[in-house]
């Protein structure tokens, strides 16, 4: 008997849809450390993309993003060998303009069949929204990976945010990096394409030096732990990142006990090795951004501890530290809680695993040495002149081209931090100390020390200005002057640093937004939105009953009235409320209690919070709910009413029982809930008013307010008008959601 086929039977038997991993490595020259994780991010995500727009991922796909100094890798699971077979759909013409009066399919009908390759009478026809219309329905075969696989991958390249490319040998393409190797396998087999003019195969490269030279991938699956066995390559930045760590930790906690130490006095001391112990955790902490470039920079990690002349601990230990992380790469021990000082050690990540590592840690000590000496003729040359004497030479640098010099800065600067400082109620001894803290606050900036690490400006003036004999209240003030200098760092220690952090502040964001130089999209050259949040955090965090709005037209003052913008106080005032609001948030109050609170424009940020606490308590009232919406519907209907400002309701023309009843209890709270917020005790002010619910909900079951007596009408509107009021004076409830 002879079997027939399941061809021969008519049957159509359907292509089995294979899935497996996918592996596309891309092998480059060494690629820009602060920028690697981005890069390998955007290039999985792209690919990932690219393989969903071709329909080669199955549901429950998953990838992983692999990225060393030298190349860049995603490994994807559930994706298709072949796109899954598909009907694919042409819209022809209408209906009614398929066929002539005879029958007779038109030349529109006839011309769209041939196109299909079909007879016009096997079209079918579709109703949509605009009427009926013909419709050729196909089956079209999916396509294999391979034919798309090399041009998903090139078009991911493409899209990764680079900010500057380069070409390479004789050829016009261009990518970050020269390009050198390119792997694209689907399980065990090596997927056929092309990208940048290399020809996909399952061969990389593994560790420079410690590598058994090129690798071979049997198989997709097994690419992160094939150039760990045989390639010494830790391919995924969280595990190398990871195991840095670890290695940071476990030789931090061998450094030898007993090493000497700067001491918070100044002094070399000894440094008791069991205090030591969570030392190791700080190396960490400190130095988190660090971590991720080294990270960036090796393939295979190794740790090793050197060690520098104690001597060179008499230099801040602020520029030992940015010599070693900034020039280096080093991971400075520093002890800040138990000795307050900094160890004579240095921990280095390095890319050579060895035994024996002497010659790294003595070639790493050599370098650091000359950095370091560098950072000590530095700091010793520059206190053989005063703070004071290099002053007038501020006229000599430009703070902002229409702004002027940093003499014209620092001069505004004395009149606003003492300006301040009085507002604050500081003593003119105090205050004097203020403003000499801001006459000598930007001289470090002719310092060498700062001109090598910009990021001390403040700590070094503070240095020196203790080394010139200066106050030790003008030392902390040019110190935490720049505070809080990022997100989370802590305010400035002193009344006197606070006012003149908040002069610092005040005085560039209203110089630099009022010159039109204003933030937009992610660019912020000048940092306001950091300066601004500082301002925020300031006078909240540290409950200044200082006023915003009066702060920003005194800091304007001190500016030449032509070169600003005009709006500048009422501009800068909205945008200092937009960066108050994430703040909040962060604080964990929700968007309509912050609404309910900076709807009413407050200047005292100080108050701020505590309406916010306030507002929280009221909402676990069971009046709450209730006054929330009664106060929504009065603000619609004074809305709707149109009028002005209304005075106190006549008692005279108060003729119903509930409105009277509500107007005695509002004359009765309002001296009380006026005290209570005036004193800022805004709980006790909402716990009062919630008194009322009763006396509201009878106004209105029993009371028409908009009435054709204009008289009778006015005069309940003033009554709502004063019950809105008093719950202003704490926040606008009408803003609260119900939950």
């Amino acid at each position: 008997m002879v079997r027939r086929s399941a061809k021969a039977k008519g049957r159509h038997t359907p292509v089995r849809q294979t899935s497996d991993t996918l592996l596309v490595e891309l092998l480059t020259e060494e690629l820009p450390p602060k920028s690697l994780q981005r890069l390998a991010e955007a290039f999985a995500a792209a690919v990932m993309d690219g393989l969903g727009h071709y329909a080669l991922l199955q549901a429950d796909s998953t990838h992983k993003v692999f990225a060393t100094p030298r190349r860049l890798a995603v490994l994807a699971t559930g994706v298709l060998g072949r796109q899954p077979d598909r009907v694919v759909e042409r819209r022809g013409p209408p209906v009614g303009a398929g066929y002539d009066s005879a029958g007779k399919p038109t030349p529109a009908l006839s011309g769209f069949a041939k196109s299909c390759g079909v007879d016009p009478d096997s079209l079918e026809r579709h109703s949509g929204e605009k009427g009926e219309y013909f419709v050729y329905r196909s089956k079209q075969k999916g396509e294999p990976l391979a034919r798309h696989l090399g041009a998903i991958v090139e078009a991911g390249l493409g899209k990764l945010p680079v900010a500057r490319l380069m070409r390479w040998g004789s050829g016009e393409v261009q990518f970050v990096r020269p390009v050198h190797g390119l792997v694209m396998m689907h399980g065990a087999r090596v997927v056929a394409g092309e990208v940048f003019g290399l020809r996909s195969g399952n061969v990389t490269v593994g560790h420079r030096f410690l590598s058994r030279g090129k690798l071979t991938i049997l198989h997709a699956g097994r690419y992160a732990d094939t150039l760990r066995r045989s390639g010494r390559v830790l391919a995924s930045f969280a595990e190398r990142r990871s195991e840095i760590e670890h290695k940071l930790r476990a030789v931090a906690g061998k450094v030898r006990k007993g090493a000497l130490v700067l001491g918070a006095d100044g002094k070399m001391v000894q440094f008791p090795g069991e205090e030591w112990g969570f030392a190791a955790e700080e190396v960490i902490r400190n130095n988190a951004v660090l971590l991720d470039e080294v990270a960036a920079l090796v393939e295979w990690p190794a740790v090793y501890a050197g060690q520098f002349d104690p001597d060179f601990l008499n230099v801040p230990i602020p520029c030992l530290a940015l010599s070693m992380q900034h020039h280096q790469r080093y991971f400075p021990l520093v002890h800040g809680q138990a000795a307050g000082g900094m160890l004579p050690r240095f921990l280095v990540v390095s890319n050579m695993e060895t035994r024996t590592p002497k010659h790294i840690i003595q070639g790493n000590e050599r370098v650091l040495r000359a950095r370091l000496s560098d950072a000590r003729f530095f700091y010793e040359q520059d206190r053989k002149t005063r703070l004071e004497d290099r002053v007038p030479k501020l006229a000599n640098v430009v703070y902002q081209n229409k702004l002027g010099s940093q003499i014209e800065r620092v001069r505004r600067l004395e009149k606003l931090a003492g300006e301040i400082a009085g507002r604050m109620g500081m003593s003119d001894a105090d205050r004097r100390d203020v403003e000499r803290a801001a006459h000598l606050c930007k001289a470090d900036l002719l310092t060498e020390m700062v001109g090598e690490f910009p990021e001390l400006q403040g700590y070094m003036g503070a240095d020196y200005a203790r080394h010139d004999g200066e106050p030790s209240s003008v030392e902390w003030a040019i110190r935490g002057h720049y505070s809080p200098r990022f997100s989370g760092d802590r305010l400035p220690p002193t009344l006197a640093g606070v006012c003149l952090a908040l002069a610092d502040k005040l005085d560039t964001l209203i110089g630099i937004y009022g010159v039109g130089l204003v933030p937009t999209g992610d660019k912020d050259p000048f940092g306001l939105r950091r300066q601004a949040l500082g301002v925020v955090r300031i006078l909240a965090e540290r409950s200044l009953a200082l006023d915003l709005g009066e702060l920003l037209a005194l800091a304007r003052g001190y500016f030449d009235p032509d070169i600003l913008s005009e709006g500048v106080v009422q501009d800068l005032y909205g945008f200092l409320l937009e960066r108050l609001k994430p703040y909040l948030r962060d604080k964990g109050f929700l968007p309509d209690e912050i609404d309910a609170v900076l709807s009413l424009g407050p200047t005292r940020f100080d108050q701020v919070i505590p309406r916010l606490e306030a507002l929280q308590a009221f909402r676990c009232l069971p009046e709450a709910e209730a006054l929330a919406s009664a106060n929504k519907r009065i603000r619609n209907i004074l809305r709707q009413a149109g009028t002005g400002p209304i005075g106190h309701a006549d008692v005279a023309l108060l003729t119903e029982n509930a409105e009277q009843r509500l107007a005695q209890q509002i004359a009765s709270l309002r001296s009380q809930v006026e005290d209570l917020i005036g004193r800022g005790d805004f709980a006790a002010a909402l716990k009062r008013l919630a008194g009322l619910r009763t006396a509201v909900d009878e106004f209105f079951d029993q009371v028409m307010v908009m009435v054709e007596d204009v008289r009778i009408r006015d005069n309940r509107l003033a009554l709502l008008s004063e019950l809105s009021g008093l719950f202003l004076g704490a926040a606008d409830i009408s803003k609260l959601q119900a939950r």
